[in-house]
């Protein structure tokens, strides 16, 4: 046997090394147990051993999102490679570049109901950009290599390698691909110029313009070119939950995010305008509404890497097949050569969406007797002065944090978009503070979001990752209420979490510092005294119960027919009655 070969295992690191992976979120188990023998003592990378393999992949998942880097998680066969089936689904919808390794049983035993067999690679089809059932050792380095290529580029993704415990314990030499070439897989970078002249021509001629922006601004890196393409064309911009930080919070430009919960001025101005710039977005149904409603005089410009999402939800006039960055610069190219005046057709326009800003302010009614979760946000975002990543779980604090904190900056807000994922939140700020050590990260979830994932909190704590939680407590799961109080006659069903834990006396079972504010006045001293600790923080702030969510577009609207509030339901008018 030659001298040169290595086993399977030892090749998994040679590769992770090539492809520079400094941090590995892994959980271990028998069939992998050759590979973690291997990463015994590594010193060029940082092994973070989560307390499930569903957290660790959410962590993978931060780290991706708040870098731009491909997250790797690795984990064993059977349960645990079936509990990373959410975390791949969690990115899958989002478009975040992962490679998951799970393990395997031996080649010879697939198929035979062995102990802790599972068909991951079929279970996983349909929630995975591509997935490899690896069968041989000399294989290895080229489907690593082809793994991280694919979930990179184009539209990027999760992609799973499945690893047999007899493909990484034999041997075969080592050999690095220079390049990949997969035939079936040529994604398409440059725009075509014709349809961008024509892109340039239909902005020239609009008269109630608004861009729309979607995650796929922050994954090609192209929120400086959307920031250009504004202020040349004097646009107000919106967004989706994905498209955060994609155009600065505070731009005077800036509309916020549009749908199901965005503003009023967005929802207007996307309603009423004759031309909608749609970068990097996809047109899903909590941005539509009623498609038959949507923009109904607009004609739309659709900018988007995966040509299969355009035209799938709403008619497109004018498409463009490309990476965002890619386009953006030369349709700003084209843009520049124009003479039009732009102050001056866009005035108008401009004067229409002032007096709806005006009309419906983003607001909520202040309570100095109780909490307000609208109230902790914003002095979240005054104590940090903007400047820190929010990562958050999913309901009621997820669209508080979207409407209140002002983000500036791409890979600042992580959240799942697509897939909703509870659970999401705490574990995806653990991997976005590694990637990010000196940044402050803060997850934003609920009572019934953190008790999901909470046992995160010990790999948080044994590896020295500050997080701080500020969890909004109303002891309900708040978003579905909200739809069981507005729309199945306050038929409360499952919601309330009643014996919630003291989230202080959690946090310091496990080695945190855990912190309470059940008053306004309390909240900015809590918040000042988490962000100059040097631990991870749980913050329990106990808020009103029965907060809702305005603006709301109901199910079946059109973005134009939303709802802001009304009169105190019965248990709130019981609770003033008793004060």
């Amino acid at each position: 046997m030659s001298s040169k070969e290595i086993t399977g295992a030892e090749i998994f690191l040679e590769c992770l090394k090539k492809e520079k992976v400094d941090t590995l979120f892994c959980y271990p188990g028998g069939v992998v147990l050759k590979i973690f023998d291997v990463l015994y003592g590594q010193k060029d990378l940082r092994i973070i051993l989560p307390r499930h393999e569903q957290g660790g992949v959410h962590m993978a998942d931060g780290y991706a999102r708040s870098t731009g880097k491909v997250g790797v998680a690795l984990v064993t066969s059977g349960p645990g490679a079936t509990n990373v089936v959410t975390g791949l689904a969690t990115a899958y919808m989002d478009s975040i570049p992962l490679v998951v390794f799970t393990g395997q049983v031996p080649t010879a035993l697939i198929g035979n109901d062995a102990f802790q067999e599972a068909d991951i690679v079929g279970i996983t089809r349909p929630c995975t950009k591509y997935n490899f059932l690896v069968k041989d050792v000399k294989d290895i380095a080229q489907t690593i290599k082809e793994a991280f290529y694919i979930a990179s580029t184009g539209r990027p993704g999760p992609v799973l390698i499945d690893l047999p415990r007899d493909v990484v314990t034999n041997k075969a030499e080592f050999h690095w691909p220079d390049h990949v070439d997969i035939r079936s897989y040529k994604p398409s970078v440059m725009g075509n110029k014709w349809q961008i002249k024509q892109a340039a021509e239909a902005i020239a001629k609009a008269k109630k313009p608004v861009a729309y922006i979607g995650g796929g601004v922050i994954l090609s890196n192209a929120a400086a070119e959307v920031l250009e393409f504004a202020e040349i064309t004097k646009i107000p911009v919106t967004h989706t939950l994905m498209g955060i930080g994609g155009f600065p919070g505070t731009h005077p430009l800036s509309l916020g995010m549009l749908g199901m919960h965005g503003t009023y001025y967005a929802n207007m101005a996307i309603h009423n305008s004759d031309l909608i710039v749609a970068i990097g977005a996809r047109f899903d149904d909590r941005v539509t509404g009623k498609v038959e409603g949507f923009a109904p005089e607009a004609k739309i410009v659709h900018i988007d890497v995966d040509p299969t999402s355009i035209r799938k939800n709403v008619r497109v006039d004018i498409p463009i097949v490309g990476d965002v960055r890619h386009v953006m610069v030369e349709l700003n190219k084209e843009l520049h050569h124009s003479k039009e005046p732009w102050d001056q057709i866009r005035k108008s326009w401009s004067k229409q969406i002032e007096a709806w800003r005006e009309e419906r302010p983003l607001t909520y009614e202040y309570a100095d007797d109780v909490i307000k979760p609208q109230f902790v946000i914003e002095k979240l975002n005054e104590v940090t002065r903007g400047d820190a990543i929010i990562v958050t779980d999913v309901g009621q604090h997820q669209m508080w944090a979207a409407q209140y904190f002002k983000y500036d900056k791409p890979r600042d807000w992580l959240s799942s978009g697509g897939l909703g994922t509870m659970g999401y939140g705490f574990p995806a700020a653990i991997g976005a503070k590694v990637a990010n050590p000196k940044r402050d990260v803060f997850c934003i979830t609920g009572d019934g979001g953190i008790q999901m994932n909470v046992q995160e909190l010990a790999t948080a704590v044994e590896n020295k990752i500050p997080v701080k939680v500020v969890i909004l407590n109303n002891r309900y799961l708040g978003m579905v209420r909200q739809w069981q109080e507005l729309f199945y006659q306050e038929r409360y069903s499952s919601v309330d979490l009643g014996s919630t834990p003291d989230f202080v006396k959690l946090a310091e079972a496990y080695g945190a510092i855990g912190l309470r504010a059940t008053k306004p006045s309390e909240v900015v001293a809590v918040l000042q005294e988490a962000l100059k600790a040097k631990q991870t923080v749980f913050m329990d702030f106990v808020t009103a119960r029965y907060e809702k969510v305005f603006p709301m577009v109901p199910a079946g609207a059109s973005i134009n027919e939303m709802i802001f509030g009304e009169e105190p339901k019965k248990e709130e008018k019981k609770l003033k009655a008793v004060k």
